[in-house]
C-alpha cells in the first residue's frame, strides 16, 4: 500500500529587511510512493510560494479543479498564533488534497517545491531544461545538503551507489546554500505577500 504523509508545521517569522517580515512553514514529506525521488524530505516555504505552485499546477492541469489555499486576508496578523495556525492547517489540507491526484503528482514543479529549496524561478528553469541539472539531480543535491535524516545517510553508507557524496565540495551548488534557506524567495509582484 503506497502512502504519502505530508505535514506543514513549525511556522517561523523571517526578516526580509528592517521593515518586512514573513512567515515560512516547514513541509515534511514521508512516503513509500514510487512517484517521489526521495522518501523523506523537509523544506521551508512561504505563503506566496504556495500561491505560485497552485497557479502553475492549475495552468498545467486545466481540467482539474484544484483545492483552494487558505484565503489571503487583509487582517492576517503574523503575531496572532490563531491566524498563523489557521493558515498552516489550510496549507496542509491543500497539499494533502494535491498529493492524492495522480495527474498532479506527475508535475515536476510539485516535486521540486516539496523536496528542494529552489526558488520559483529556478524551479521553472529546471523544469524547462534551462539548467545543467535535472529535477532528480536537484532533489538529490538538496537532500545531500540538508542532513536531517540520519537513516537515509546510513542507508547510503551501507553500499548504495553514492554518486553525490563528493558533490558537497563542488563549487557548483544547486539553489541557495544552507544558510540562506530561510531567506525567502523571489516572486512576481502579483503574488507578493509580506
Amino acid at each position: 500500500q503506497e502512502f504519502v504523509t505530508v505535514l506543514v508545521r513549525d511556522p517561523r517569522t523571517q526578516k526580509e529587511d528592517s521593515w518586512h517580515s514573513y512567515i515560512d512553514y516547514e513541509i515534511f514529506i514521508h512516503t513509500n510512493s514510487m512517484c517521489f525521488t526521495r522518501k523523506t524530505s523537509c523544506v521551508r516555504r512561504r505563503f506566496r510560494e504556495f500561491v505560485w505552485l497552485r497557479q502553475r499546477l492549475q495552468s498545467n492541469a486545466a481540467l482539474i479543479q484544484l483545492p483552494e489555499l487558505p484565503s489571503k486576508s487583509p487582517f492576517f496578523n503574523m503575531n496572532n498564533p490563531h491566524h498563523v495556525d489557521h493558515r498552516r492547517q489550510g496549507l496542509q489540507e491543500f497539499l494533502e488534497k494535491i498529493l492524492q491526484d495522480a495527474l498532479l503528482l506527475s508535475d515536476s514543479r510539485l516535486h521540486l517545491f516539496l523536496q528542494t529549496q529552489l526558488s520559483p524561478e529556478d524551479m521553472e528553469a529546471c523544469v524547462s531544461g534551462q539548467t545543467k541539472y535535472s529535477v532528480a539531480d536537484a532533489i538529490h543535491k538538496f537532500a545531500s545538503l540538508n542532513r536531517r535524516f540520519p537513516i537515509e545517510d546510513e542507508e547510503r553508507k551501507k553500499g548504495k551507489n553514492d554518486a553525490d557524496s563528493d558533490s558537497e565540495s563542488s563549487s557548483s551548488r544547486l539553489g541557495p546554500s544552507d544558510d540562506s534557506i530561510s531567506c525567502g524567495c523571489k516572486a512576481s509582484p502579483a503574488s507578493e505577500e509580506s
